[in-house]
């Protein structure tokens, strides 16, 4: 909306302000009612995971919760998490008090639906806030007549309206809305300069879901080379003698309070070690039962395609491939027929090498809180690259905090762009019903054009956002949606075969995603042009 000229600075800004809650709220609003719309869809095995939750937690004494084991999907989150469920479940007991039964296993009642659904629905209001403070942190220099050229405006609408979220939270059923509310509010606390406030965030986030302890890195070294060390020498290195301890013993004391609060009582109990028997379940296998699209996914497809080739050449016995092994949908240990099979410590040292440079080069160049969020998304990608049993859902960790960077310059959005179509795709196999098949084809289509538009709206005079190449893989995606959804199902393949569909999603999106993440890199280490501001 234009400023105001002459007159009253003062109530010119007010009426801007006062025009921007009005789209936001309508963006806000808009999404709920979507979320509403999406309550009668088809539900995953989640769905139960989190009514027995809300069963043990009500139900059992605390020193019960992490070892119940009547269902199948036992406790395995953090104790806030679990705690969160617990308060819950006090509200769940007025609309069915039998989904807190703990033996009604696989219980769907229509007023159980209804809660679960809700209670997603009604947490996300911590991350419609979140994304408004997220907003507040970007600089708009010019003042846009068109909603669609404001970077506030597409920022909302990217993280509001997220594919990803809508779908993995309200269809396919989670609570990562919510979760991801906390960490988009520290990362804007951290541009606000309040410092303690994002830490306080973000210890609380690990003792809902531990799986942000991939981003932990950038958290750890960006508070201690920016907000403990006061003061840098001439050449940017920094002074030692600047280290304040006051400030570092407040960040220990926040962390630290923390997790008592969280693991005090199991610590009491003497249950820690059943705790992080849970919360690290090693057995579970390389890969999750649908490939998560990044570097193991690449590496599964090439021992496949070895494998069949050695069989061809007689160089392997073919009884000794268990075509099962890998692609049978389950969740289990394999071993790889020609590579070297892959343990759990092999990805842990993967992993920290991969998020190695990023962290330091953020001890070396700090760049501000930009320089932060870059290596917080990084840190996300290169865990969900490298990590041990990656779950697909994972790729919003970065596709999220990554859409602050998109609307401040062209480069990222780019990037973007790439990561956030074949991260969203790569999502589809969550939901293979067939009344589904269209609605996540017209939410993802909308979505990914208003992207497309709005960021090559945004940055006109930048150029293309994307090389022919970039745009043609892309473009892969229809033919390969075809494919997977249409053709192979028709074909005799599918009785034999029916993984297929699956690895081709898995190994086409992991050359994207892999793509990706080395822009990223390479565009961090060449310093790129952020227009993300501080607020005090």
């Amino acid at each position: 909306m234009a400023a105001s000229r002459g007159g009253n600075m003062d109530g010119g800004d007010r009426s801007r302000e006062a025009g921007d809650e009005g789209w936001f709220l309508t963006l806000a609003l808009g999404v709920s009612l979507l979320k509403c719309l999406l309550i009668p869809t088809y539900h995953s095995t989640d769905f139960e995971v989190h009514r027995n939750w809300l069963a043990i937690t009500h139900s059992l004494p605390v020193s019960r919760w992490y070892y119940e084991a009547t269902s199948e999907w036992t406790l395995d989150y953090p104790p806030f998490f679990a705690w969160f469920e617990y308060a819950l479940s006090y509200v769940a007991r007025y609309f069915d008090p039998e989904m807190l039964n703990v033996g009604n296993l696989s219980y769907a009642s229509q007023n159980t639906i209804l809660f679960q659904r809700f209670s997603v629905i009604l947490t996300d209001v911590l991350f419609i806030y979140a994304a408004k403070q997220c907003c507040h942190c970007l600089s708009d220099k010019k003042d846009r007549r068109d909603l669609l050229e404001r970077p506030s405006f597409i920022l909302a609408a990217l993280l509001l309206w997220n594919f990803g979220l809508l779908i993995v939270d309200h269809i396919h059923f989670q609570y990562n809305g919510f979760l991801s509310g906390i960490m988009l509010l520290s990362i804007a606390r951290m541009f606000q300069k309040r410092h303690l406030e994002s830490a306080l965030l973000f210890a609380v986030l690990l003792n809902f879901k531990h799986i942000y302890l991939y981003v932990a890195p950038a958290y750890g070294i960006y508070l201690l080379r920016s907000y403990c060390f006061t003061a840098n020498n001439p050449d940017g290195s920094i002074r030692w003698r600047s280290l304040s301890l006051l400030r570092f013993l407040a960040l220990v004391i926040i962390v630290v309070f923390v997790f008592a609060v969280s693991f005090g009582p199991f610590i009491y109990l003497g249950q820690i070690p059943q705790v992080l028997s849970r919360l690290f379940p090693f057995k579970r296998g390389l890969c999750h039962a649908y490939w998560a699209p990044n570097f193991w996914a690449l590496y599964n497809g090439a021992d496949k395609a070895l494998s069949a080739i050695a069989v061809k050449m007689q160089l392997l016995n073919p009884a000794s491939v268990r075509t099962g092994s890998m692609t049978g949908g389950l969740v289990q240990e394999f071993e790889h027929r020609v590579l070297p099979s892959v343990t759990p410590m092999a990805t842990l040292i993967c992993t920290f090498l991969s998020i190695l440079p990023s962290v330091v080069c953020l001890w070396l160049r700090p760049q501000g809180p930009r320089g932060f969020l870059r290596c917080l998304i990084l840190c996300a990608l290169s865990s969900f690259m490298f990590g041990w049993h990656v779950h697909e859902k994972a790729i919003l960790l970065a596709i999220l905090p990554l859409s602050l960077l998109a609307v401040s310059s062209a480069k990222d959005a780019g990037i973007y762009l790439i990561l956030t179509t074949v991260g969203h795709f790569s999502l589809f196999p969550l939901l293979f019903t067939p009344q589904e098949l269209p609605l996540k084809i017209l939410l993802m289509a909308t979505f990914t054009v208003f992207s497309f538009s709005t960021l090559k709206a945004l940055f006109r005079k930048e150029g293309k956002l994307l090389t022919c190449l970039e745009s043609f893989y892309i473009s892969g995606l229809i033919p390969l949606e075809l494919l997977c959804e249409i053709i192979y199902p028709l074909t005799a393949w599918q009785q034999h075969l029916p993984f297929i569909p699956l690895l081709l999603t898995s190994v086409y999106c992991a050359l994207g995603i892999a793509y990706s993440w080395t822009r990223l890199y390479i565009s961090t280490f060449r310093g790129p042009t952020v227009t993300l501001k501080k607020r005090q």
